[in-house]
């Protein structure tokens, strides 16, 4: 899918010094098979995929289907997550997992969750491991709650983006938090990117509109009925979200304004 409307300059995402014209990220959970994966992803016009380490194979284990022989990684820059872990430790031993098993790449999405029904994360457990990771090399992006002192705390510490939550994991409930959001966005300097939450592209466009510079999302196009044709519609609704943003929307009024003069009217 072109990412780029004609007579539009190109407007790159830049995350740890590489440059992306989607800024659409998604996942591969959730999906019937790899096939489907395949086919939404390359019709989402992602070029960031996120994986979960802990489980999905990537070649750790010989004789089952490998993700990478439908999601190449000369195609796509695979970003290795932590989904599943609960304590900074098995965090971290996931990304170091994640790095031998994709020949030394660093960049990996930190979550360290608080526990299995919310889904929320654990920020003390996060901190620790973003701190750890960010000593060993790691280049970070962090799965976290929409608090802008963490979200601070937490590129200060190193990490490349930061990913507050919208919404609880898989809920669809939207953007619950317009505010917060926000306050991240005008408060840090590193790509922040709305992780969990989105259900519809409505939704991903709106956090394109409060200024996010890319939108995260899995189940949101693996669980609706269609997801390829979801999974297009993202993509378009990402990249109609910025553009908005970047053209500036119109002052709110409490009152009606013609759209057409009215002078010289007999």
């Amino acid at each position: 899918m072109d990412q780029q409307p004609t007579n539009v300059e190109p407007d790159l995402l830049y995350i740890a010094g590489n440059s992306y014209r989607s800024r659409l990220l998604v996942g591969t959970g959730k999906y019937r098979d790899f096939e489907q994966t395949q086919a939404a992803i390359a019709a989402s016009g992602a070029e960031i995929v996120t994986v979960a380490i802990r489980r999905t194979n990537l070649g750790q284990t010989a004789g089952e289907p490998n993700l990478l022989d439908y999601i190449p990684p000369d195609r796509y820059t695979i970003l290795p997550n932590t989904a599943g872990c609960y304590d900074a430790d098995s965090a971290v031993r996931t990304c170091r997992l994640a790095r031998e098993l994709l020949d030394g790449r660093t960049l990996v999405k930190l979550e360290v969750l608080g526990d299995q029904r919310t889904l929320y994360p654990n920020m003390v457990e996060t901190l620790r491991a973003a701190e750890i990771l960010a000593r060993d090399g790691f280049q970070i992006m962090v799965y976290t709650t929409d608090d802008p002192i963490a979200a601070k705390r937490l590129e200060d510490l190193g990490c490349v983006a930061i990913m507050p939550l919208a919404a609880p994991i898989g809920s669809g409930l939207g953007i619950q938090n317009r505010y917060t959001i926000r306050e991240i966005v005008e408060s840090i300097k590193v790509p922040v990117i709305v992780d969990a939450g989105v259900g519809t592209a409505s939704d991903a466009s709106i956090a394109m509109e409060l200024g996010c510079d890319a939108v995260l999302m899995n189940t949101a196009i693996a669980e609706a009925r269609d997801p390829v044709q979801m999974a297009a519609a993202m993509g378009h609704a990402v990249m109609a979200g910025r553009l908005a943003y970047r053209a500036g929307r119109m002052p709110r009024r409490t009152y009606a304004s013609a759209s057409s003069p009215v002078d010289g009217l007999i």
